[in-house]
């Protein structure tokens, strides 16, 4: 089934998508989001021709491929704790068989599943691609998922994470 918005839409839980960007191909999630896109918008593409993860490696196709606009406080120095958020947002929805190696990857069973990588600018951009039903790396590892509902969670426990991260920032 294709993310489109008639399908993803209807199905969210917070507001985290409600801006919903779509693209069958896309060169990577992360430019699909316009300057000026609100918090908490997300790109979707069925197929990335230039995603990359951290170190300049390819990641290029993981069947789940997104990315979310997040517009934070400042300190910027606390920015970077966003890629946190988003591995356990991650990993809590893959469930208990995955773990966090920091900085920015979810294993299942020990074996990558899943890698998070975030731009920061005038705002942050967590790109996260997620191996779903199989991969094509030797030796990754991958999530038994439905794709639709494991974006809705991952968006759901993204926006909670987040949420709870604000309150930390306040009472520092």
């Amino acid at each position: 089934m294709l993310l489109q918005p008639p399908v993803v839409l209807p199905r969210l839980r917070g507001a985290f998508g409600r801006e919903y960007h779509w693209a069958a191909e896309a060169a990577t999630t992360q430019r699909m989001l316009p300057a000026a896109a609100a918090h908490g918008a997300v790109a979707v593409a069925e197929h990335q021709t230039e995603g990359r993860g951290r170190l300049g490696r390819t990641w290029t196709d993981s069947a789940l491929m997104f990315s979310v606009a997040l517009h934070p406080p400042q300190p910027v120095a606390r920015w970077p704790e966003l890629t946190l958020v988003a591995a356990r947002a991650v990993a809590d929805a893959i469930g208990p068989r995955a773990t966090i190696k920091d900085p920015n990857d979810v294993l299942v069973d020990g074996r990558k599943a899943a890698g998070i990588l975030a731009e920061a600018g005038a705002r942050v951009v967590l790109g996260i691609g997620i191996n779903v039903g199989s991969t094509a790396w030797p030796g990754a590892g991958f999530v038994v998922a439905d794709r639709l509902e494991l974006l809705v969670d991952v968006l759901e426990r993204l926006e909670h994470g987040y949420e709870t991260w604000l309150h930390t920032l306040s009472t520092a």
